[in-house]
């Protein structure tokens, strides 16, 4: 960072000023002094050159206003941006606020206490109040409109300072004996704030400034010191907020007056005057601190007394208050940025964000591509690569190298126990270093990796990729260095202060002035150089035989690294610093490839030297990006970071040298001949470029062709020779303004020599295609076909290429691609247009698999699997069934395909279905597959479990159904494969065997059947009975219940006694209620608790009545039975005596005639009545 004087303005009448403010958003500079002088002032930038913006532009006073209404000495002004007031105090008491009315400044108020004298003011953050503190005690609040909100006394104490806090609850106020009291915005006293920074010091004190920085413009990290308290004496405090008990402590050494913070809270700026050599006066400086106390320069100011200082609003100047004076410094901010790859990367900070606001900007697009970073630390680039070096953890010491491309991609990120204060990179290597050691990083990416690096990429840290060396050591250069990072714990007398590294050799300087330089990518020490300056910045050329320093006090000076000359003992050394020195130097690069070559920022111009000797110095304030082929590319950061979030591509500047202009020129004007002259005595490959690309347009080939050579461009050698072959001019012509880039020019060309096909041939290179049909289309003669077709497909890749997939779609039918169609009708989701590609597809076609899956990814099994089984995969026809469930589908496809893998995968399918507890899943997978046995077993023993839960009836009762349900859809299944196989085979005595085999299967599987229907049947007549019962028909539910005595291995036998025992005691047939009581009372199942309810309730109902049925002739036959059973009524519960009944199609269980008139459905099975 360089501060240096730029411009000074003198009061008139040699008054002298007390105090100074720099408006941060109108640019209005307000200055107060004695005999009641007020100024208010504006510096404005007037030129019209773009390359003259920022620092370097002249400036001019726009505004120059004299206001008139203080008799006394003015000593305090204080501007409201927000509001645009200025608001200034004098000597007497007197306030006024002003305001800003058609260009001029205007009394608005006036406030004149009289007791007393205003010793400080300050706006709140939003301007909407104002604090005013009275040498007396007296404190006012006051509101924008100037209403008081409310004032204080406090008695026996003389105010000074007065500072709010950013969020407007907090007010500190400065007393004249140096305490600081802390107050809530209401004016109530919360405490004394403690003063670390005047530990030990004795003797009268005052305060110099408070400054609380309110965050406006985002902080450089979370929780960042922003509250700065400086006494007259130099002490400094800076506090993350008013109670820090650990402040940041800076003494300065100076006699203080004033202090500031800079527009984003990063540099406080410490103005004052120390001792100065001579007897007569004092010498007035500014010291520049960051947050953490780092001491970043110092500003020297002639004259005898400083008064005031102010930061201009975005921290690129600086106002001073001098005697009689205003002095203006310039400030060159050390931004955090870089350039890689035709991208400029920033950093900034955000009010609404904690972290920097990363900003990759590709200049040559136009785009940016924005990352934050908590508590980035330094942004480090070379070739197409960067490295953001950053705080990792805030509670712990440990910290990251980010490695990132172009765009800000993070490629590699390294995490290192080392602060990495100093980072420079190569193409190879990251080195970082703190101020005792430094750690190697020898990074890989990824597109630059060969087959063998491959193999290797997976090496541990300990094989060398990375090491760390203490600063102290002597490393040998073969395996000293280790990943040990208990060497950076170790100290050092003499610091590390700035490093530099080219592709083999690193530079390490101390702050002794010792330079260290080691080898690389094996580091070893090479050899130690002596300097008499300590070393901030460093750059090696591009053979690494010359060292730039620019050191502390800002002077660039250049020291050969292998000269040898002899010392003043006569002995021989390496090593010999240069006689150039220049002062004022904030910026300086090295050309890429030219090891004499180098550009430097002094101040507001860009020098060139050549072998030392420098070129006409160009006025800008650009921070070099690139100096490569005598041009120089320079971004204006000061002006991107007024609005960083949009950049202008004004902003980045190219220069050309001297001797870039000056060849221009000769071959412009003079003629090729002495223009080549001129570069033989200057050569550079650009120069040579230039002169040969001059060569071509005048058709001198020989000149061009030996131009081609001396800059070694082999493709514009081949050029000249293609030229040399033709033989017509204006063809030659026509080359060359089409080698320029002029291709409508070339066209035209091609055209009016009636040569369309060489201007049909320039389009396909350049992949115009739309130009190419249209000559295609315009031409006299028959179109080439394959030509037409590729001109087509190109147009539809360009629609495709940017996802305009209909327009896309029009061009590749004419083009006949069909490989590009499918995908654009599937990123469409035009599935018909794809079903109708598929269709018009032969056989065996290629694609046809490609669109397959594209339907199998879209769930359209039908599709998918015509279009497999005509590219003939009948495999994957089938399995893309199984993955879309169409179950059916697969086994028919498995069968007619004779496939045996389908059983194995359904099997396993529903294995995994039943392990994962889905028993209903995989009774659907068997059902869709027409494994209806499979399916009924399932479903059985689910109906088995929920009847054993003694869950509701009626649920089990329909798994039942179910159940037997599939178990017909199987005999189904089988009934119609016997029927199939008999019309195949005609032999009757085959006929007849295989129905017998197929009974013998049956016969296997009739218990379950018969089973699965008992299920149904009991928990019918259990629900049937209940029902009778509920609706009063005693009669049928005695009976039903009568029925479920056959049922006792599916029903508990105590649920059918104990509905039976109430059945027959409300239909009064007490000797049928007895012997159910009987049943009950010889259960096992029962505990004697149990059996002892039982009885006990026989006992109260038989007491009562007599255990005889009063209507027995019906019971009798029921009870008693005869030889064969007869059919239940499954919609009564009674036997069916008649010979005239209903007989289900699919349960086969019937129903009395005169009640099947009443159901639509089949009352146990549920399903229609025919």
């Amino acid at each position: 960072m360089l501060f240096y004087p730029s411009k000074k303005i003198t009061i008139p009448n040699n008054v002298k000023l007390k105090c100074v403010s720099w408006n941060k958003d109108q640019g209005f500079i307000a200055c107060g002094g004695e005999d009641g002088l007020l100024k208010v002032l504006k510096l404005e930038t007037q030129t019209d050159d773009a390359k003259l913006t920022g620092l370097a532009a002249p400036s001019t006073l726009s505004v120059n206003q004299n206001l008139k209404g203080h008799s006394g000495s003015v000593q305090i002004v204080t501007w409201n941006e927000q509001y645009q007031k200025l608001t200034t105090s004098d000597e007497n008491g007197l306030i006024i606020v002003w305001m800003f009315h058609e260009g001029s400044w205007y009394e608005e108020m006036i406030n004149d206490r009289n007791r007393s004298v205003a010793r400080s003011m300050s706006w709140n953050a939003d301007g909407r109040k104002i604090c005013i503190v009275y040498e007396d005690g007296a404190v006012i609040v006051g509101s924008v409109d100037g209403n008081c909100i409310w004032r204080k006394d406090l008695k026996g104490i003389q105010l000074c300072h007065v500072a709010w806090s950013a969020d407007s609850k907090i007010l500190l106020f400065g007393m004249a004996n140096g305490e600081i009291h802390i107050y809530d915005n209401q004016g109530n006293f919360i405490m004394k704030m403690k003063l670390r920074c005047l530990v030990n010091v004795t003797g009268a004190i005052s305060i110099a400034g408070i400054h609380w920085y309110h965050g406006t413009e985002g902080c450089v990290e979370p929780d960042c010191p922003c509250l700065a308290i400086c006494f007259d004496n130099g002490r400094c405090q800076i506090m993350r907020h008013e109670n820090d008990q650990n402040p940041v402590l800076i003494d300065a050494d100076m006699y203080v007056v004033s202090i500031q913070w800079n527009h984003t809270g990063s540099v406080l700026a410490v103005a004052g005057s120390q001792e100065a050599n001579t007897q007569d006066k004092d010498g007035n400086v500014v010291q520049f601190y960051t947050p953490f106390g780092v001491h970043l320069g110092t500003l020297k100011i002639p004259g005898k007394q400083i008064s005031a200082l102010s930061w201009e609003g975005g921290g690129l100047k600086i106002a001073l208050a001098v005697d009689s004076f205003i002095y203006f410094a310039n400030i060159q901010p050390d931004y955090k940025w870089g350039y890689c790859s035709n991208t400029v990367v920033y950093a900034y900070t955000r009010p609404d964000h904690p972290e920097y606001c990363v900003i990759f900007w590709d200049t040559k697009n136009n785009e940016t591509y924005v990352k934050y970073v908590k508590s980035l630390i330094s942004i480090t680039t070379c070739g197409d690569f960067c490295i953001l070096a950053a705080k990792a953890d805030e509670n712990h010491r440990q910290f990251v190298l980010v490695l990132c491309n172009s765009i800000g991609t993070p490629l590699d990120p390294k995490y290192i126990d080392i602060v990495p204060l100093f980072v420079t990179m190569t193409k190879t290597h990251v080195i970082a270093a703190s101020k005792e050691a430094f750690y190697t990083w020898q990074y890989r990416v990824a597109k630059k990796l060969t087959a063998l690096e491959i193999n290797q990429i997976t090496r541990s840290r300990k094989e060398g990729r990375e090491r760390i060396y203490h600063v102290d050591d002597t490393p040998s250069g073969s395996v000293d260095g280790v990943l040990d990072y208990s060497k950076a714990i170790q100290g050092t007398r003499d610091p590390i202060c700035a490093i530099t590294a080219s592709d083999k050799t690193l530079i390490v300087s101390r702050e002794s002035g010792t330079i260290q330089r080691y080898s690389l990518p094996n580091v070893g020490l090479i050899q130690k150089y002596s300097l008499n300056c300590q070393a901030c910045r460093l750059s090696l050329n591009c053979n690494s035989s010359r060292l730039a320093i620019i050191d502390t006090a800002a002077v660039l000076t250049f020291f050969d690294l292998d000269a040898r000359v002899r010392d003043s003992t006569g002995q021989q050394v390496t090593g010999e610093l240069l006689k150039l020195e220049r002062k004022n130097v904030w910026d300086m690069n090295w050309a890429r490839d030219n090891p004499d070559l180098f550009a430097m920022m002094e101040r507001t111009r860009m020098y060139v030297f050549r072998n030392l000797d420098p070129e006409e110095p160009i006025q800008t304030s650009g921070y070099i990006c690139n100096f490569e082929d005598l041009e120089i590319k320079s971004v204006l950061l000061d002006e991107i970071l007024k609005n960083p979030e949009h950049p202008n591509k004004d902003y980045i500047i190219n220069f050309e040298l001297q001797s870039l202009r000056d060849s221009r020129a000769l071959i412009e004007n003079v003629g090729i001949q002495h223009a080549s002259q001129f570069i033989q005595d200057n050569p550079h490959p650009r120069l040579w470029h230039l002169l040969a690309e001059a060569a071509l347009q005048k058709l001198d080939l020989h000149t061009a062709e030996q131009a081609f050579v001396l800059c070694k461009d082999y493709q514009g050698i081949k050029f000249v020779k293609r030229l040399g072959n033709l033989q017509s001019e204006s063809m030659k012509q026509a080359e060359v303004v089409a080698y320029f880039g002029r291709f409508e020019e070339a066209e035209r060309m091609y055209l009016n020599m009636d040569r369309r096909d060489l201007a049909i041939g320039l389009r396909v290179k350049l992949g115009d295609w739309f130009r190419v049909l249209q000559l295609l289309k315009t031409g006299s003669g028959d179109a080439d076909d394959s030509l037409l077709e590729q001109a087509y497909n190109g147009i539809g890749d360009y629609f495709a290429d940017r996802q305009k997939w209909v327009n896309a779609v029009q061009y590749y039918v004419q083009g006949q691609n069909q490989e590009r169609l499918a995908e654009c009708y599937y990123m469409l989701e035009d599935y018909e247009g794809l079903e109708n590609l598929a269709n018009s597809l032969p056989e065996n076609h290629k694609l046809l698999p490609e669109i397959a899956q594209m339907f199998v990814r879209a769930g359209m099994c039908e599709q998918a699997v015509t279009a497999f089984l005509k590219c003939n995969q009948p495999k994957a026809a089938v399995d893309t069934c199984v993955h879309l469930n169409q179950w059916n589908k697969a086994v028919e496809l498995a069968k007619s395909h004779s496939m045996k893998e389908i059983d194995s995968l359904l099997e396993r399918y529903a294995c995994h279905l039943l392990g994962k507890n889905k028993t209903l899943d995989a009774i659907e997978l068997y059902r869709k597959a027409s494994y209806f046995y499979d399916a009924a077993k399932l479903m059985f023993k689910i109906a088995d479990e929920e009847a054993k839960k003694r869950t509701k009836p009626l649920r089990v009762k329909k798994l039942y159904v179910l159940s037997a349900l599939l178990i017909e859809q199987y005999h189904e299944q089988m009934k119609n494969a016997q029927q199939g196989k008999a019309k195949e085979k005609n032999s009757e005595a085959t006929s007849a065997l295989a129905g017998l085999l197929e009974e013998e299967a049956l016969s296997t599987t009739s218990r379950f059947t018969d089973t699965a229907w008992r299920g149904a049947e009991a928990y019918h007549f259990f629900l049937l009975a209940q029902r009778q019962l509920y609706e009063g028909s005693v009669d049928s539910a005695l009976t039903t219940a009568l029925c479920l005595r056959d049922y006792e291995d599916i029903i508990p036998a105590v649920e059918i006694y104990s509905l039976l025992a109430l059945c027959a005691c409300a239909r009064r047939a007490f000797g049928t209620c007895s012997k159910a009581f009987i049943k009950l009372e010889s259960l096992e199942t029962l505990s004697s608790e149990q059996k002892q309810q039982y009885e006990d309730l026989a006992l109260e109902i038989f007491t009562r009545h007599t255990p005889k049925d009063n209507r027995k002739s019906e019971l009798d036959s029921l009870l008693e039975g005869g030889e064969g059973k007869l059919p239940t009524c499954v919609a009564t519960g009674s036997p069916i005596t008649e010979y005239q009944f209903w007989m289900c199609s699919v349960c086969k269980h019937c129903v009395l005639a005169q009640e099947i008139s009443n159901y639509n459905f089949c009352p146990l099975c549920h399903s229609p009545v025919g």
